[in-house]
């Protein structure tokens, strides 16, 4: 009742009161000398609990580094992700970092920082297999996929046969038996899997030209966190903070493009 209560409130405020609360986000959070990200803390690597309980993750790091830049700490307010977003609307945190899609729909709510990572389908072999190198080549080839995905459906869509799986992990399985020709899967997945089984003998041979791109969420209305954001972003970019953090969890610096 007290969220309900506290929208309606909002609402009935007017135009020029609810511009200048939202305008003010920027110098709210410099005052209090902390910046609040929703985030899962169940998603790794992007967020997730370490063997000692620490939240860590690509996300994580990022997050405090960006934060840093601002002149002020990062705090995380955990949360399941059918709820994440949402929070935003509840104020329960300034903004959300956890691998959120840019969207038209999102987009139509909120807004977003500029990209600050990127996911491919990647087109993923054996490190033995000479004669799939491009997405035309799987025609006739058998693909490892979840049969709703849209990895899997762009594998049919080049004529590949679907061998059904739960996930990556056995879809590397299977193609590392053999027993499928290849898989179409994530690329962000793929370099978290090889940072950790690097001697595993699969190798990506193409990617496709579109991506899907992830941003930080907050809500509409603040230019000056969405200014402070995409500057800091930029800052760690240049300064090599962002390839430290990419390599840490990926071991490539090939995901923001």
């Amino acid at each position: 009742m007290k969220r309900l209560a506290s929208l309606a409130l909002v609402a009935a405020l007017p135009f020029a009161a609810q511009t200048a609360f939202a305008g003010s986000e920027l110098a709210q959070v410099k005052a209090a000398g902390v910046i609040k990200f929703g985030t899962e803390g169940t998603y790794a690597p992007f967020t997730f609990h370490d063997a000692s309980g620490a939240l860590v993750g690509f996300d994580v790091d990022l997050a405090r580094a960006l934060a840093k830049k601002i002149g002020v700490k990062a705090e995380f307010v955990e949360g399941k992700w059918d709820g994440l977003i949402a929070g935003l609307d509840a104020n329960r945190y300034d903004a959300v970092i956890n691998e959120v899609s840019i969207t038209d729909v999102r987009k139509a709510k909120y807004d977003f920082s500029n990209p600050y990572i990127v996911s491919k389908a990647a087109l993923i072999v054996r490190s033995d297999n000479g004669s799939i190198k491009r997405f035309a080549d799987l025609k006739g080839k058998k693909s490892a996929n979840t049969l709703t995905s849209n990895f899997g459906k762009l594998a049919q869509a080049n004529g590949a046969e679907i061998v059904p799986v739960q996930g990556f992990n056995d879809a590397i399985e299977l193609l590392a038996d053999g027993r499928v020709d290849a898989t179409v899967n994530d690329s962000l997945s793929f370099y978290d899997f090889k940072k950790h089984q690097p001697a595993a003998k699969v190798k990506v041979v193409a990617y496709e030209a579109n991506a899907e791109a992830s941003g930080i969420i907050f809500r509409k209305g603040n230019p000056e966190l969405q200014a402070a954001l995409n500057k800091a972003l930029s800052a760690i970019k240049a300064d090599g903070t962002y390839r430290k953090i990419a390599l840490k969890y990926f071991g490539t610096d090939d995901i923001a493009k």
